[in-house]
């Protein structure tokens, strides 16, 4: 009897061997900077015919974990994690000096092009989370909620959906518009009453759906980090909640903040 997995099979020659020298460059056996081994090298060692070898380095490329130098063969890539600043990125002052959303100053900051897309705004019930988070009714109270992808550089890095009580959001662009201006959503947070003061973040990580795995071109075995963040004013009420979901390749958190003594 045969003691390879019958699953093992369905899996194309070239899928099996790229997935393998993920794991090596995931675990730094095959650090940042690592020459790959040859194509007739890894044919040799795991195999497999060259043009098999060739598809999964191919594979590895497509996904940005390596890239090739003409002449002297393919290296495994820097990583490039977009950081989190925390607390920081939701600076007042930071959004005043540079009249920027917290994610776009954080992405210029660390030299790199932000785009945001707002793919869509309806005004729905709250999921049971969020309304507990806004001190809602889910039965009864609405809120403004808007889809928005982030970029850096072009390339998908998360998505957020962020929903507003309806009282907060409704006749205003939080409730209707796409292109919010300078400050983006908390400038216009701050004309209405709700300065942002102190926030809560709850951070997990789980698999990807389907759909996270097309919008946010995840490759295969890569786990995304959710966020979900609530925003608090200056009279300690909750004004917006943020549910945003991050490729756990492209994206880390960095939190800088105070040890509370009670």
């Amino acid at each position: 009897m045969s003691d390879v997995d019958p699953t093992a099979r369905a899996v194309p020659a070239s899928k099996r061997l790229a997935g393998e020298l993920r794991l090596a460059i995931a675990t730094g056996e095959l650090g940042p900077g690592a020459r790959l081994p040859s194509e007739r090298a890894l044919a040799e060692t795991h195999r497999v015919a060259r043009n098999t070898a060739r598809e999964a380095v191919r594979i590895l490329a497509d996904e940005g974990l390596v890239t090739a130098v003409h002449g002297k063969g393919v290296f495994v890539r820097e990583p490039r994690r977009l950081l989190r600043f925390g607390s920081s990125r939701y600076s007042n002052q930071l959004r005043e000096r540079t009249g920027l959303s917290p994610f776009r100053a954080e992405v210029a900051e660390q030299g790199r092009v932000a785009r945001v897309d707002c793919t869509s705004i309806t005004r729905v019930a709250p999921p049971e989370r969020v309304a507990a988070r806004l001190g809602l009714d889910p039965e009864s109270d609405t809120v403004a909620r808007r889809e928005n992808w982030y970029y850096a550089d072009d390339e998908p890095v998360q998505v957020g959906v962020t929903y507003i009580p309806w009282a907060v959001a409704e006749d205003s662009v939080l409730a209707s518009s796409a292109q919010l201006g300078k400050g983006s959503l908390y400038a216009h947070f701050e004309e209405r009453g709700h300065r942002i003061t102190r926030i809560r973040e709850e951070v997990s990580a789980r698999m990807p759906s389907p759909d996270e795995i097309r919008g946010l071109a995840i490759p295969d075995g890569v786990p995304v980090l959710e966020v979900l963040h609530t925003g608090i004013d200056q009279d300690d009420q909750p004004f917006e909640v943020t549910h945003f979901v991050m490729r756990a390749d492209l994206n880390a958190v960095d939190y800088n903040m105070p040890v509370e003594d009670r």
